[in-house]
């Protein structure tokens, strides 16, 4: 039979004692000698432990006789106690890691080099992970592991704030911009910046990822924690969000959505080839839709219709 006490301190052997105790309402440990094949003597120590727990009272008289307690209350007094032994695990575990944290980062250089793919994606997925408020980024090709960022997914679910800057060239990288959508509609704030050369994530504006370069055969990565450098890090994307357009229209606008969207490929800086692409047209059927969009909005230019377009609320 499986034993179903343990989780609350109660030892197989002495499971089985409260359940013959209880199968008898009273009982003398040598009349438990035959159900349970042992001992009186081990039977005694079993049955002073269960008293200890107050799942059995031992009643009065010379000879031992002990009773069952009703277990609906024996049992929720030895889970409440388990709770508050748990509580009080969990309060050492916060004071415990603090230590630690305190500890690791007096140990710790402001700048550590992490090494190769698997390295990298694993403080990218620590970042995310550990982040509390906020999660902001820049973003561009190439991608060392994936394109797909599924700890964002779960960390928007939970109140961080993420926003992103991202490269044109990473709307062309095939499932990005789905999935930047994707990201959207779940909460992420997007913006564009044509002429972005780095890759960075920063996580509450203490802990910082930056690869040191974009050469696939040689990944390194600066994991950069509160110091000058980082700060200047922040400055740095702080600026490019400024410069940044935003990715993703309110629909309550008056374009159509391929009409949005082709506005949105269009003041990414995308060229005429990768817009048709992401969009399944041909070309020759992009330029026709771009310029009787370009005249719907009086627009001269790409950038002209993307500032009305920034102007009236659509972007």
């Amino acid at each position: 039979m499986i034993k179903q006490l343990s989780a609350v301190g109660v030892a197989p052997f002495d499971e089985s004692v409260y359940r013959a105790v209880l199968a008898r309402h009273t009982a003398r440990p040598s009349e438990l000698e035959a159900d349970l094949d042992c001992s009186a003597e081990r039977i005694v120590r079993a049955l002073d432990r269960l008293c200890e727990q107050g799942l059995v009272s031992r009643l009065a008289g010379a000879r031992r006789r002990y009773t069952a307690i009703e277990p609906q209350a024996a049992l929720e007094a030895l889970i409440r106690g388990r709770t508050l032994d748990l509580d009080r695990v969990r309060s050492a575990a916060t004071e415990l890691s603090e230590l630690f944290a305190g500890a690791r980062n007096a140990a710790t250089e402001e700048v550590e080099l992490a090494t190769g793919s698997e390295e990298l994606g694993r403080w990218f997925v620590r970042l995310q992970q550990e982040a509390r408020k906020e999660v902001i980024t820049l973003d561009r090709p190439p991608y060392a592991l994936t394109t797909s960022n599924p700890v964002e997914a779960t960390a928007l679910a939970r109140g961080v704030v993420y926003r992103s800057v991202y490269a044109p060239e990473a709307l062309e990288w095939p499932g990005v911009l789905r999935d930047i959508r994707d990201l959207v509609h779940h909460g992420e704030q997007a913006r564009v910046l044509p002429g972005l050369r780095v890759k960075l994530a920063i996580a509450d504006r203490r802990l910082a990822l930056m690869p040191l370069s974009l050469d696939l055969t040689d990944v390194r990565a600066a994991v950069i924690r509160p110091s000058a450098l980082l700060d200047s890090l922040i400055d740095y994307w702080e600026m490019c969000w400024r410069q940044a357009t935003p990715l993703g229209a309110p629909t309550a606008d008056p374009l159509g959505e391929e009409d949005r969207q082709l506005l949105m490929l269009l003041v990414s800086g995308l060229k005429d080839e990768a817009i048709a692409r992401q969009l399944g047209w041909s070309v020759r059927t992009m330029r026709r839709r771009m310029s009787r969009l370009l005249e719907s909005l009086g627009a001269a230019n790409r950038f002209q219709a993307g500032a009305i377009a920034a102007r009236s609320g659509w972007l």
